[in-house]
């Protein structure tokens, strides 16, 4: 799956990354796997299926046939619907399962669950799960095709390409430009898939965060940290700004919510107060009024709505290319 890293500079130089090496393999499991290249052609692919959303009917026959099950052994709202979104635009069937409503609730194994809906010859697997590594682990033992919808603390790649996507239509080429991820960087998987994925498109990343929601040695990621916030708006083009997630602590990360407001909390003041306009960026939930305020959130410099968005976009695009399709070929693929 990885073609290893490319060389020179990214999307917009002569010597920008190749998209020659398009082919995911069999899954997508992380950003840390691709190469830039990889992503570019994920991003790229995603470019023309946009407008399939704006239409009136809203639907391409080019996964017709294909069966796709979303697994979701986590809550989800934006994910899953907008993997479902993505399948039914591009003509799938789907079948939505929960931990809830499977027989994982009594006892079955992960892989006994996955195998089974196999038998019943099914093509793709989307993964949302609660244990680090699970994607990868279900991949290397079943044959359909599996995406990563977020596991654990380890990686949410499709998150990581929207917010790439998101990034490039404002910003052009990433190489070089200032990206800071803010909040709760220890817990999140938004942030790895991040991070791993701007620095590959050469763009230079900083975390910003109270020491106590760091992963232990993040400057070996080849991040800038920040541990005050108006530091990382006064250096960043762009913040996507992480929520506190609440359900991985046990407590003591912060000594309260208001607080963590008060010193780490993006305000409308803060931003007023940088050299030049801030893109601003939330893969949500949101937080209002912890993690960002409301008129932050709402304001004209908020990239929020357009990267929910983007994601059926890049979604769609994952799948395309998963499915055997090329780049070249999206432009004809959304005619249908």
């Amino acid at each position: 799956m990885n073609d290893g890293p490319s060389q020179g500079s990214p999307q917009g130089s002569p010597q920008g990354p190749s998209r020659a090496a398009a082919s995911l393999g069999k899954d997508l499991i992380g950003l840390q796997d691709l190469s830039a290249g990889q992503i570019l052609s994920i991003l790229d692919t995603a470019e023309p299926f946009k407008e399939i959303s704006e239409r009136r009917i809203k639907k391409v026959p080019v996964l017709r046939g294909k069966t796709i099950v979303n697994l979701f052994m986590e809550p989800s709202t934006r994910t899953r619907i907008s993997f479902e979104f993505a399948e039914k635009r591009l003509s799938a069937d789907t079948v939505n399962i929960s931990a809830s409503g499977s027989s994982v609730q009594k006892g079955e194994t992960l892989v006994d669950t996955a195998r089974n809906l196999e038998a019943m010859r099914i093509d793709m697997v989307v993964i949302r799960h609660w244990a680090s590594g699970a994607a990868r682990f279900l991949a290397e033992r079943i044959a359909s095709n599996v995406i990563n919808a977020g596991d654990g603390a380890s990686e949410h790649p499709t998150q990581g390409l929207l917010d790439l996507l998101t990034l490039r239509d404002h910003l052009g080429n990433l190489e070089g430009k200032r990206i800071c991820v803010v909040g709760d960087i220890l817990h999140s998987r938004v942030a790895r898939s991040n991070i791993w994925g701007l620095l590959k498109l050469g763009a230079d990343v900083g975390v910003c965060a109270p020491r106590t929601l760091l992963p232990p040695g993040i400057e070996s990621f080849g991040v800038e940290v920040f541990r005050r916030i108006e530091e990382a708006i006064e250096w960043a083009d762009a913040l996507n700004i992480l929520r506190l997630q609440l359900e991985r602590m046990q407590g003591g990360f912060v000594p309260s919510l208001r607080e963590y407001n008060r010193i780490y909390g993006v305000t409308r003041a803060r931003l007023e107060a940088a050299p030049r306009d801030v893109l601003i960026l939330h893969p949500g939930p949101m937080n209002r009024g912890v993690e960002i305020d409301s008129d932050v959130a709402d304001g004209p410099h908020s990239l929020i709505l357009e990267q929910v968005t983007n994601g059926v976009a890049v979604r769609m695009a994952v799948l395309y290319l998963l499915a055997g399709g090329v780049p070249e070929g999206a432009e004809a693929a959304k005619k249908g």
